[in-house]
């Protein structure tokens, strides 16, 4: 292979590993206004709720073990302690059309905050089919 074909073969290669997404992005790039730690009150009980930026990059190979693609990215992990038990986790965050922020508890149950005013939202939580409501503030 001649030097000019090596070096164009190369750069090819550097700028398709660049634009497949080689270079991590760091947890800290997830955005949110429920990231961090919040003191609540679940119908009325004391509470404790975390949000935490994680990595969430991904490895796929083709069946033949020397094609792979690797994505970057960062997800939300979310935990939640009620009265002093022990953490269970949050998942599946999302947002709605205004800002606020729906979620599952680990039981399955659809829990909504919306955006906050003043360090403080009010919510509610869902329990056998029955809305609770979820106060949070920080």
């Amino acid at each position: 292979m001649n030097t000019a074909l090596h070096a164009v073969l190369w750069t090819t290669l550097a700028i398709a590993a660049a634009a497949a997404g080689c270079s991590p992005v760091a947890a800290s790039q997830v955005s949110g206004w429920w990231g961090g730690n919040w003191n609540c009150t679940i119908d009325g009980r004391p509470a404790k709720m975390k949000w935490s930026a994680v990595d969430d990059s991904q490895t796929t190979c083709e069946d033949d073990g020397e094609t792979c693609t690797h994505t970057s990215g960062a997800r939300w992990k979310g935990r939640f302690s009620d009265n002093g038990s022990r953490w269970v986790s949050l998942n599946n965050p999302r947002r709605g059309n205004n800002g606020g922020l729906y979620f599952n508890h680990a039981d399955g149950n659809r829990w909504y905050l919306p955006t906050p005013t003043g360090n403080r939202t009010k919510g509610w939580t869902t329990w056998n089919g029955q809305r609770y409501p979820l106060v949070c503030w920080r």
